[in-house]
Parts: C-alpha cells; sequence; structure tokens
C-alpha cells in the first residue's frame, strides 16, 4: 500500500479537473427541457446566473481550457432567449439584482438590446441608487453596475466597505459572523481576486486574520459551501489559500469530500448525498459547492507563483 502524502499542489489540480469536468459535463442540462420540467424557475434562473459568473472567470483565468467551450456555449445559448429575462423578474425581492447581473455577465458584453432595456428600467426605478438597500446590497449592486459599464449613485468602494460586517468582526466570536457576507464583501471588491483591494495593508492584515479564524471555524463544521468561498477570500487578501493553515485544512477536507465523478456531493459532510439520490436531487444538491469549488480553484491557481504567500500573523511577525 502507498504511503505517499498528496502536496497541495497536487490535491488541488485534482480538485479542479474534477469541478470543472463535472460542471462542463452538466452545464447543458440547466438549460434542458428535462431541466424545465424538474427544476423550479427561479432557482434554475439563479444558477444559469452562476454558471455565468464562472465562465467569465473561467475565461479570464483559463482562456485555453477545452472544458470552457461548453459553458460559453450553454451561457450564450441562455442569453439569446427572449424568454429567460421574464425567468429574472419572477422573485420580486431579486429581481433588480438578478436583472442586473444579467447585464453585467452577459458573454458578448452588456450593449445588446435585451441588456441596455434592463439597464434603462433599472435607472429609471432608481434601482442604481441607494435607496433603502441595506449596505452590503449597496456594495453587490455597485460591483455589477461597475461590470455592467452603467452609470450608479453608489458609494466608493471603500466607504461601503466601512459599512460592511468585516471592519466591526475583530472581536467578535467567529460563530456570530455571516461567513457568506464576509467572503463576498472581499469578492465585490477585488472581482473575486482579479484585482488589488482598495484596503490598507494594515486592514487587509487584520480582516485575514478575521477569514483565517473563520475558515478554521468552518473547517470544522464540515461545510463544504462555506469553506471553498473563505479560501478565495484568502487569496483576495494576498494569502495563498494553499499555504495558510486553515486554507490547506479546507483544501485536505474538500479534496476528500469530492465524488469520482468531480462533484461536491452536498453542502456540508453532515448532508452528504446518500448512494441513492434521484438524478436530479444529486445535481440540485451539487450544483453549487461543485461551481463554487471550480471558480475558487480557477483564481487561486491562475495567480499562484512559486513562492508560497506569507499569512498575515507571518507578514507582521518578519516586520518586526
Amino acid at each position: 500500500m502507498s504511503t505517499r502524502t498528496t502536496g497541495p499542489d497536487e490535491a488541488v489540480t485534482s480538485l479542479a479537473a474534477g469541478a470543472r469536468r463535472w460542471i462542463r459535463l452538466h452545464a447543458a442540462y440547466l438549460d434542458s427541457p428535462a431541466a424545465h420540467a424538474e427544476i423550479p424557475e427561479i432557482p434554475r434562473a439563479k444558477a444559469l446566473l452562476q454558471l455565468a459568473m464562472l465562465r467569465r472567470h473561467w475565461e479570464q483565468c483559463a482562456p485555453a481550457d477545452p472544458a470552457l467551450a461548453e459553458v460559453t456555449r450553454v451561457v450564450e445559448q441562455v442569453w439569446q432567449r427572449p424568454d429567460f429575462t421574464r425567468l429574472l423578474a419572477l422573485d420580486a425581492g431579486r429581481a433588480g439584482q438578478f436583472e442586473l447581473m444579467y447585464a453585467a455577465l452577459a458573454p458578448g458584453g452588456p450593449a445588446t438590446a435585451a441588456s441596455r432595456a434592463l439597464l434603462d428600467r433599472l435607472a429609471a426605478d432608481r434601482y442604481l441608487a441607494p435607496g433603502r438597500k441595506p449596505p452590503f446590497v449597496h456594495l453587490e449592486a455597485r460591483f455589477y453596475s461597475d461590470l455592467a459599464g452603467v452609470e450608479h449613485e453608489f458609494a466608493p468602494y471603500e466607504e461601503l466597505y466601512e459599512a460592511s460586517p468585516l471592519p466591526l468582526a475583530g472581536p467578535l466570536p467567529v460563530a456570530d459572523l455571516d461567513a457568506c457576507k464576509v467572503a463576498h464583501t472581499l469578492f465585490y471588491l477585488s472581482d473575486f481576486g482579479l484585482r488589488e483591494l482598495p484596503l490598507p495593508a494594515e486592514e487587509q492584515e487584520r480582516a485575514l486574520r478575521v477569514v483565517e479564524r473563520l475558515t478554521d471555524h468552518c473547517v470544522g463544521l464540515g461545510d463544504w459551501d462555506v469553506v471553498p468561498k473563505l479560501m478565495l477570500a484568502q487569496y483576495c487578501l494576498g494569502a495563498d489559500p494553499l499555504r495558510t493553515p486553515s486554507g490547506a485544512a479546507g483544501l485536505r477536507m474538500l479534496a476528500a469530500a469530492q465524488a469520482p465523478d468531480g462533484a461536491i456531493p452536498g453542502r456540508s459532510a453532515g448532508e452528504r448525498l446518500p448512494a441513492d439520490a434521484t438524478p436530479v436531487e444529486y445535481f440540485r444538491k451539487s450544483y453549487k459547492v461543485t461551481l463554487i469549488v471550480a471558480l475558487m480553484t480557477l483564481v487561486v491557481t491562475s495567480g499562484r507563483t512559486k513562492e508560497p504567500a506569507l499569512t498575515a500573523a507571518t507578514a507582521i511577525r518578519e516586520t518586526l
């Protein structure tokens, strides 16, 4: 029996290949007659928006990957369907968010007639202004407005960050933090790790300590859904999550959780899908987590260097 230990580089390569393979093989299902019959309209619309976000980062991080072509084909086909915009408005509470994402994530850019019509209506309805939205929604709307290249009235990113949960998170127990909001705050500020954060170095170091503690906590919970988001958040903060102790633990957890077909079969270790799950249940419970893992590994592996990044704590010690 082999006793060779798999290193982080080999583990993330295998994890990434499996997740991308599964997404490529199942992307077309979302726009198939079977999916129209088996998946409710609102969850299907949201899943297609998530696929478009992954496609955008896939194109920027690994444009030569042959698997990208199938995902792009599906997104382009859906975005050309006149009836897809109808699905975006079905959830009254999130219609503006979905429509803005649709325009921002259009494969050929937001210059299509459908995208421009949605953006014009969102502007007329004052969705591109703060209004009574909570601060986190301001940040999300600003990110997608900028991505769509549309004028808006949202505050600068630095100001929106100050109103987010992360600046106040230092003294709080990590169990009291909303890990998804913490991660997405950093995603929107950094375009999911594709640009530098507009934050001072000392604030990035402080935030990284919080995110590392939060990652440790979620690894302990066996949370397959949140841990890859926090690993990507570590990357957004300048760390290499394959080298930080919490990120390395997360990588080991996800690699162990991955099914032979490449999927992450459930939201957590406690919710792992049984062997007798129906194909539809397997898809619905695996899709989002597998997509997040594919996104995280795309960004992290595309931006890594040969020299491991320092954790915030190590960086501080070495400057003393």
